[in-house]
């Protein structure tokens, strides 16, 4: 297996006359935490679909571990959250993760999953509850557990901050410290910069389909000698 987590070479991507990625290059290592940003519009999500084959490029390659995405097996070494995550409302907290678990050809074990949700503080209760009657930050809370109990080598998260509190935001933290101690791959968008400097070793600014600027968030911030993150990011679409 390759020791780059995603390749992206060249890729495009078109929505009828309008080109929504423009020659996109980008190479994540394996064990490598990296954060995607950009305004809403830029592309972002569009880039997650066109790596999980949720919708096709027309041209340009991508390769998860060294494996086409094109090809099923390059995504059984990942987990993904989309950023509109809607579990069946009919299930419960613990119907949802069993079905989810069985995906993976994995066994609901009742002491795991009630760590995970405690490692995210979402009440144990919620496991006998049906999804409807769940809160934004309670979904959110489940889907996150659903993934990390998946135990994958990498994990796309679009917008995973979204709906939590700051409890739970910085509980999310420490659970994904954890996981870069177990060298895990991080992938997630996010607009919330603080986010992406706390968490991320290299982050991509994507505005108007193109990458603007890759690398460190310090060398973000010195590159456009700006004080702030958010100063820099400001600049660098500015210059765009």
């Amino acid at each position: 297996m390759s020791n780059t987590a995603i390749h992206l070479q060249q890729v495009i991507k078109n929505y009828d006359k309008k080109t929504v990625l423009k020659s996109i290059n980008l190479e994540i290592a394996q064990g490598e935490f990296f954060g995607l940003v950009g305004m809403n519009g830029a592309g972002k999500t569009t880039l997650l679909k066109c790596l999980l084959d949720f919708c096709a490029i027309d041209q340009g390659s991508i390769e998860i571990f060294g494996v086409s995405n094109r090809l099923t097996q390059a995504r059984e070494s990942l987990a993904f959250l989309p950023e509109r995550f809607m579990p069946p409302y009919y299930l419960t907290g613990k119907d949802f993760l069993t079905y989810m678990l069985r995906l993976q050809n994995m066994r609901y074990q009742a002491e795991t999953a009630e760590q995970a949700l405690h490692e995210l503080d979402l009440d144990l209760s919620a496991l006998s509850k049906p999804v409807r009657s769940y809160s934004k930050g309670m979904t959110q809370k489940l889907g996150l557990a659903a993934c990390f109990l998946a135990q994958k080598k990498l994990y796309v998260l679009d917008e995973p901050m979204s709906g939590l509190d700051p409890k739970a935001r910085a509980l999310l933290r420490a659970r994904l410290q954890a996981l870069r101690e177990q060298n895990g791959t991080l992938f997630f968008s996010s607009h919330a910069l603080a986010d992406v400097e706390g968490i991320c070793d290299r982050m991509a600014i994507l505005h108007e389909g193109q990458l603007r600027f890759v690398g460190s968030p310090q060398a973000c911030r010195q590159q456009y000698e700006a004080e702030t993150l958010e100063q820099a990011y400001m600049r660098c679409i500015a210059s765009a």
